[in-house]
């Protein structure tokens, strides 16, 4: 089951349309989206979150929410209580709401503290619904400088308006859906206790989850702000890409494509064998140029396009924000095909994913595309394998030091 499958199995015959649904079913079923829980609804404490802040000796940083009645006094009760505990408040948002307001708080606190004695002396200093995880050094940046950087980031770029909703709302399961849903949102959104749907621009919906803690109307209203600048901003994607020699000695480049580039990427498929389609695309031959429109789409991800030097699209290389996972997928025609362009492509979708703060990155292939299983384990990163009905999904662990190795300029690329 290809990403291009299951996000367009509303255009299937009903048979198919149960089957794609069913195994997409099981596999959310293996990658639960809901946060591990700990006490008082804390996670557990992440390695960057365990560490001291510069300069101050046995400490944990906190981001907490808690909601207290609106009046006057109750910010200082809290405050009181904090300070009994020796925390330290670095920054406070507060979120209106009807009955009450929601504070939300960074909090510096000795490194023996626990989050239960946390949470219990907020509780008895009048908050309620309190919640509690451990946060790091980039939760130090103040509200409006990280939502100012968001809005540029979108700005720049339309694919990254899932991210921007995502590092604004913190974990959160964020899913692009069809223009049918938007017949049920009006147009200024919907907002749930713990879901918001935003209508786009393009006629569809976004529709964002958090269970383990609600939305707030404050936060309502910043998800909007960011969806309505995309729109009056338009379709988008940076221009830039580097030139890289095969050796073979063809020039060859690289660099983002979209939705404009849907003509060329369908003559690509009529170049493509059908067994190369049905690799990549995992059913019907005949459908392949159905799903590109969604898979350019900078809705749904990141597309690399590979060119050569008089413009015809050799390759494409999709990476698609899936929920709160995120897959790669290839497609290389051809006759350029075991010349190094699928490595070289899954190397960069690889590295976009670890800068946009990704963990992992899934593939959904046959164990009979040795191509995309050779590129996978090329990575040299950790991969866990999942087999089901002949489908094999690859997922890769995202570490650190092994991605920032890898070179995004252009250079000589080598054999797959």
């Amino acid at each position: 089951m290809s990403h291009a499958a299951h996000h367009t199995e509303q255009n299937r015959p009903a048979p198919r349309r149960k089957a794609v649904a069913s195994l997409w079913t099981r596999w959310s079923r293996r990658h639960g989206h809901a946060p591990p829980p700990d006490e008082a609804g804390a996670r557990p404490p992440s390695a960057a979150g365990a560490e001291a802040a510069p300069g101050v000796e046995d400490s944990a940083l906190w981001r907490m929410r808690t909601t207290v009645r609106d009046e006057p006094g109750s910010l200082a009760a809290l405050c009181t209580a904090l300070a009994a505990l020796r925390v330290d408040i670095l920054s406070l948002q507060t979120h209106p709401l009807a009955d009450g307001t929601v504070d939300e708080f960074l909090l510096r606190a000795p490194g023996a503290l626990a989050v239960a004695d946390l949470s219990g002396a907020v509780t008895a200093a009048g908050g309620s619904a309190t919640w509690c995880e451990r946060a790091d050094a980039h939760d130090l940046v103040d509200a409006p400088t990280r939502v100012l950087g968001l809005a540029t980031r979108t700005a720049v770029d339309a694919a990254e308006l899932p991210l921007a909703l995502r590092q604004l709302l913190g974990r959160c399961t964020i899913r692009s859906l069809p223009a049918p849903a938007a017949a049920e949102v009006p147009a200024e959104g919907v907002l749930e206790e713990t879901g918001m749907r935003l209508r786009t621009p393009e006629g569809g919906v976004i529709g964002i989850e958090r269970p383990y803690l609600p939305f707030t109307p404050t936060e309502f209203a910043r998800a909007r702000a960011l969806v309505e600048l995309d729109a009056r901003l338009g379709p988008r994607v940076p221009r830039g890409q580097d030139v890289l020699t095969l050796p073979e000695g063809d020039d060859i480049t690289v660099g983002r494509a979209d939705t404009g580039d849907l003509e060329a990427a369908k003559a690509m498929h009529g170049r493509c064998s059908p067994g190369t389609l049905r690799l990549r695309y995992h059913g019907p031959v005949g459908d392949a140029d159905r799903y590109l429109n969604h898979l350019l789409s900078p809705r749904y991800g990141r597309t690399l396009a590979v060119r050569t030097a008089t413009g015809r699209i050799v390759g494409l290389g999709h990476l698609l924000w899936d929920g709160d996972e995120t897959e790669v997928a290839l497609l290389v025609e051809d006759a350029w095909q075991r010349r190094g362009i699928g490595a070289e492509l899954l190397g960069r979708l690889v590295a976009m994913a670890a800068e946009t703060g990704c963990e992992s990155v899934y593939a959904v292939t046959q164990a009979s595309n040795t191509g995309m299983v050779t590129a996978m384990r090329g990575l040299g990163l950790p991969l866990d394998y999942q087999i089901e009905e002949g489908t094999l999904v690859i997922t890769a662990r995202l570490e650190p030091a092994a991605v920032a190795g890898r070179r995004l300029d252009g250079e000589r690329i080598g054999r797959e």
